[in-house]
């Protein structure tokens, strides 16, 4: 299968690629050159950056969903972990996935993954946070965000 870089991947595009589940938002795109660090194998910060591209879509699809109303919260990471499970090299396909797995109040989890033909090479577990435009308080999330996660992206109400 010819991968299509830089546009959101159907459920068969993923599958075809050798995702075992597809989630709510995956992109493909293939390791550069500037994506190395020293040891010829892609840089630890450039995963944050690939982490983070895909974050910011699926919040802006949120937003034009009207699922977050524009201008809206601020959306503020709280927390995360990274585990890197196998290096990638340059010229190599990739697909990073996102998803949410959990919700409160005034935040919600989200799980990150990156793919190289079928095998996990990377993941990203994050807590954001809703704030509101001062930043001074909490926001919370609206009910039909918290319904969206639950029946799209498959999420439990953690309490």
């Amino acid at each position: 299968m010819k991968l299509v870089y830089h546009t959101p991947l159907t459920a068969d595009q993923q599958r075809d690629a050798g995702l075992t589940e597809p989630q709510p938002l995956a992109m493909a795109d293939q390791v550069r050159f500037s994506d190395l660090d020293t040891n010829n194998h892609v840089n630890n910060c450039t995963y944050f950056e690939w982490f983070e591209r895909l974050r910011i879509r699926y919040t802006q699809s949120l937003v034009e969903q009207g699922l977050l109303d524009a201008p809206g919260p601020k959306v503020v990471i709280r927390s995360g972990s990274i585990r890197y499970l196998h290096e990638l090299l340059e010229r190599e396909d990739y697909i990073v996935t996102c998803r949410c797995t959990g919700f409160r109040n005034t935040s919600y989890s989200l799980s990150q993954q990156v793919w190289v033909g079928g095998q996990l090479r990377a993941t990203f577990d994050c807590v954001l946070v809703l704030l509101d435009r001062e930043g001074t308080g909490r926001f919370a999330l609206p009910d039909r965000l918290k319904n969206h996660f639950k029946t799209q992206d498959k999420a439990t109400a953690d309490s």
